[in-house]
């Protein structure tokens, strides 16, 4: 048995969202405009708590201002970004947690609804190599375009991206042994799909749906 264990990122490895985050930070580098860009960034976090997040729409707005600033003054900002904001918020028992699992021989990835230009450096961070997030279409430059390239790694979507990820290690699903932790009602996709779902920090709806189904609950913040 191949004993894999899965991580979502936001509020279940990190006590914040990583992508919301990153908006409130991208206003206080004059990149947008506080007022405008934080409603709309609360309307659509209160749309992802929801489940009715329309991810496409969300990625447009959400990547809009670095899209515009360049790669170069990305790679700057979100070097910031991680020392100011991330840095701070890693726990040293969400890192031991993903330790653990290391230890024991586990292949470790990260799972997350976020896009890669954000979370593959906190990934990098929590020393974990393999993450599946949502992936960036790209212009002949190689510059983000604003659009989603692929399946969106959110709700339903997790599942065959992690399937996807599965079988291009030709690891069979019968052959494996799976833990996942997540705190969102949005990943019960996911948390169907696995053998072992650990509700970890969860929101509201996934702690009532965990204590009906016995699921592991597990409050790591």
């Amino acid at each position: 048995m191949k004993k894999i264990a899965l991580f979502d990122l936001d509020h279940t490895l990190l006590p914040l969202d990583s992508d919301y985050a990153w908006g409130v930070f991208t206003t206080t580098l004059g990149w947008t405009d506080p007022v405008a860009f934080g409603r709309r960034n609360d309307e659509f976090y209160a749309h992802y708590q929801a489940g009715t997040l329309d991810v496409h729409d969300y990625v447009r707005f959400a990547t809009e201002a670095v899209r515009l600033q360049g790669p170069q003054q990305a790679q700057q900002a979100h070097a910031r970004f991680m020392a100011e904001v991330i840095a701070p918020a890693i726990k040293p028992q969400a890192r031991a947690l993903v330790k653990k699992h290391q230890d024991a021989g586990d292949a470790v990835a990260i799972i997350t609804a976020t896009n890669e230009l954000v979370t593959r450096p906190i990934a990098q961070a929590f020393g974990v190599d393999e993450l599946i997030a949502v992936e960036l279409a790209r212009d002949a430059q190689g510059w983000i375009t604003g659009e989603i390239a692929g399946t969106p790694s959110f709700r339903e979507g997790k599942v065959q991206r992690f399937n996807d990820w599965l079988a291009q290690r030709q690891w069979p699903r019968e052959a494996t042994d799976i833990t996942f932790y997540t705190d969102s009602m949005n990943d019960l996709p996911l948390l169907e799909h696995v053998h072992h779902p650990v509700a970890t920090n969860p929101d509201a709806r996934l702690r009532t749906l965990a204590d009906a189904r016995g699921w592991r609950i597990l409050d790591l913040f």
